[in-house]
């Protein structure tokens, strides 16, 4: 539908992140006129065409471009270019909102941001200064939010090219182990599994179902007196939540700590928790001043006489769906201080309880930043002791001035320093005297690069942390976030020969920063074979590995 801009006709309203052609015409008259055309959303955004034996696509927009005339007729088409607009998408939640009216309120924030103040004006790079000036100066964005961009416009509608029939553009489907210790779940069951030990999932390769088993035999264990789980992106369908719905059925005591201020995903945390709290569980809505983004669970069963708690603690969101396109880390425990640990951080996003210190966990905002600056510190000491220090932070990002502070810092005393960054990395390596020692590099392939790892070497006694914390200042300061470190060294060993050595000997998918602040494709020499860590691990190359 074409929306004229005039005197008798307001312009148009633009609803965030919607693709939308501007469109300049002269009339009959010969004046110029503004229209806006939406391009829309409910159809395939390509157009297949065929060429004697060759097919192609071209963009839905270039098709209704190219027919104009028939929704502009008796006009002169002088110019028309796609445009895009992001709208601020935070929902904030007021102290002083109702108990009661929580819920409805967060509702209203997701209507209310398609009308939210514009963040940023993207236009297609041919776009006229003037046909930009329209649009900047009628809907009031600051000529610095207003950027051209080569790049097609709303990347996420090319996942439409996937559809097509053909076997020969499409990745061979990934088939997903199951760790030996839990191939038996039906006759050695998942609690028993982790009485034998900790267990660590890496996914995708490894399957998300033994979270779900983990939680589907705890809902129907008559041991089990209660479960307790964060959830922040579980999706509009969960076999998590389920599990949980399943548990209260049979008389569980389930409480959740359900974050409705899950960016883009509020709806759903909105109707989960009222799902959750029609069928009887505590459902407590995040923080006021913190987002939960910490990913824990703790099931608490009578064995005998006594009660043992089990703890699953991940990097990843308690998504089935997203499981398989991530990477993540799942760590079962039976561990008496993790355990604890994890008992202290519901009672803390569940009550008064004020914690200043854990026995295992490093939990934000209370006790990380202090903790990975003293661990750092205590990396460039074993460097000036031994001169063997060694530093393997992976994270999605690592824009934190106090800790690119430190590790500058480890750098110049001859800690070696090698950083797997998916994002955004303030660091600068390769600076002379500054960070001689530091080398930056992202993977990116197949699968979204979203484990959380931190390897201190510690002398020889090695020690690594897994869980949700980036080194941002929102995840160090204003989020509840829990990094729990690994008590088995052969899990240990496991990340750091099996993965974290694959991450930095990847030749494939890396990129490596360069102190100028530019990225460069890794070159390998012409003797030096390929190597992808998302390719071997979903070829299974760990030996302890089944189908």
């Amino acid at each position: 539908m074409p929306l004229a801009f005039d005197p008798k006709r307001p312009f148009p309203h633009i609803p965030n992140l919607t693709l939308h052609l501007a469109i300049l015409v002269r009339d009959a008259a010969g004046m110029e006129r503004f229209a806006c055309v939406q391009v829309p959303p409910t159809l395939s955004q390509f157009v297949q065409i065929s060429r004697r034996s060759e097919q192609g696509f071209v963009w839905l927009e270039q098709v209704i471009v190219a027919n104009l005339s028939m929704l502009f007729p008796g006009t002169e088409l002088l110019e028309s270019e796609p445009f895009r607009l992001v709208r601020h998408g935070e929902i904030s939640v007021e102290e002083q909102s109702e108990a009661g009216r929580l819920l409805e309120d967060v509702e209203e924030g997701v209507r209310q941001r398609q009308f939210a103040p514009i963040s940023v004006l993207l236009a297609a790079e041919q776009m006229s200064t003037r046909l930009l000036d329209i649009l900047v100066h009628n809907l009031g964005v600051s000529p610095e939010n207003a950027y051209r961009t080569g790049t097609p416009l709303a990347l996420g509608r090319l996942s439409g090219l996937a559809a097509p029939d053909r076997p020969d553009l499409h990745y061979p489907s990934l088939r997903q182990t199951t760790p030996t210790a839990l191939v038996k779940r039906r006759q050695l069951d998942v609690f028993a599994a982790i009485r034998q030990g900790d267990i660590l999932l890496h996914h995708p390769y490894e399957s998300f179902q033994p979270v779900v088993d983990f939680l589907e035999q705890a809902a129907a264990d008559p041991d089990v007196l209660s479960i307790r789980s964060t959830l922040y992106r579980v999706g509009p369908r969960s076999a998590v939540v389920d599990a949980l719905l399943a548990a209260r059925r049979n008389g569980k005591q389930v409480g959740a700590v359900v974050e409705l201020a899950a960016r883009f995903d509020e709806t759903s945390n909105v109707n989960w928790a009222r799902t959750l709290e029609d069928a009887g569980a505590h459902v407590v809505y995040g923080m006021i001043d913190l987002k939960v983004h910490a990913k824990v669970t703790l099931i608490v069963r009578r064995e005998g006489p006594n009660l043992r708690s089990y703890v699953h603690v991940g990097s990843g969101n308690y998504n089935t769906a997203t499981s398989k396109a991530y990477t993540d880390l799942s760590l079962f425990t039976c561990n008496d201080e993790i355990a604890s640990d994890a008992a202290d951080v519901f009672n803390y996003l569940t009550g008064y309880a004020a914690p200043k210190t854990f026995r295992k966990f490093l939990v934000a905002p209370i006790n990380l930043r202090e903790r990975m600056r003293a661990l750092i510190l205590r990396e460039i000491d074993w460097q000036q002791r031994t001169g063997q220090a060694h530093l393997i932070f992976k994270t999605n990002t690592l824009i934190d001035l106090e800790m690119a502070q430190l590790l500058y810092k480890a750098s110049v005393a001859g800690v070696r320093v090698d950083l797997i960054v998916r994002g955004a990395c303030c660091i600068r390596p390769g600076l002379a005297g500054v960070s001689n020692n530091i080398r930056v590099r992202s993977i990116v392939g197949r699968f979204l690069e979203h484990s959380r790892i931190y390897f201190f070497a510690n002398g020889g006694d090695d020690e690594v942390y897994v869980g949700s914390a980036d080194l941002r200042p929102r995840n160090l300061d204003r989020r509840v976030e829990v990094l729990v470190p690994l008590a088995n060294p052969s899990l240990v060993r496991r990340l750091r020969d099996e993965i974290l050595a694959l991450y930095l000997a990847d030749n494939v998918k890396a990129r490596e920063l360069r102190s100028d602040g530019q990225y460069v494709r890794v070159t390998r020499a012409e003797d030096e074979p390929p190597l992808s860590i998302q390719q071997l691990l979903a070829e299974g190359m760990s030996i302890d590995r089944i189908p």
